[in-house]
């Protein structure tokens, strides 16, 4: 629990102190969507297939805040930093960086208590290797399709 207590503390902070780019709107928006988006991965490959699993198998209060505070400030973090104005390669590389950062705090994570607090079943790092980058992806398009509902509601008043 320490371990989720501590990155939720320093992911949040980062995030919020760091941020030049997101709106009060935007951010809000990448908040639900990563929420919903987690949830619904979750539902399968953690309470279905018990592919992994925070703290326990079962439904339980401590897993709350790694579904609610811990990956949406990351996604913040992420996009105020994304070079949308660079070349494809920068993109890429970029988005493969925060992969491979990601996969590393993934291993951190799996410490044993009271630092780490994931747990894999059949899940393995190969998998995150592999799906992350695509996470990322989605989060980028999720963002830019906000942006667009964003500045036609502003053209229309």
């Amino acid at each position: 629990m320490i371990g989720l207590i501590l990155s939720v503390l320093i992911f949040n902070i980062l995030a919020f102190k760091t941020n030049k780019r997101l709106t009060a709107n935007q951010i809000v928006h990448i908040w639900m969507f990563t929420i919903a988006a987690q949830h619904i991965f979750d539902v399968f490959i953690n309470f279905k297939f018990h592919g992994y699993w925070y703290f326990t198998q079962e439904t339980d209060w401590q897993g709350i805040f790694a579904y609610t505070v811990l990956i949406p400030p990351v996604n913040m973090l992420f996009l105020t930093y994304y070079p949308f104005a660079g070349k494809l390669t920068k993109k890429a590389a970029y988005i493969l960086l925060w992969s491979v950062a990601v996969l590393l705090y993934e291993v951190v994570a799996l410490l044993p208590a009271p630092w780490g607090y994931f747990h894999y079943g059949w899940w393995t790092w190969w998998y995150s290797l592999f799906l992350n980058p695509l996470l990322f992806w989605m989060v980028v398009q999720y963002y830019r399709w906000v942006c667009k509902i964003e500045k036609r509601a502003i053209t229309k008043k």
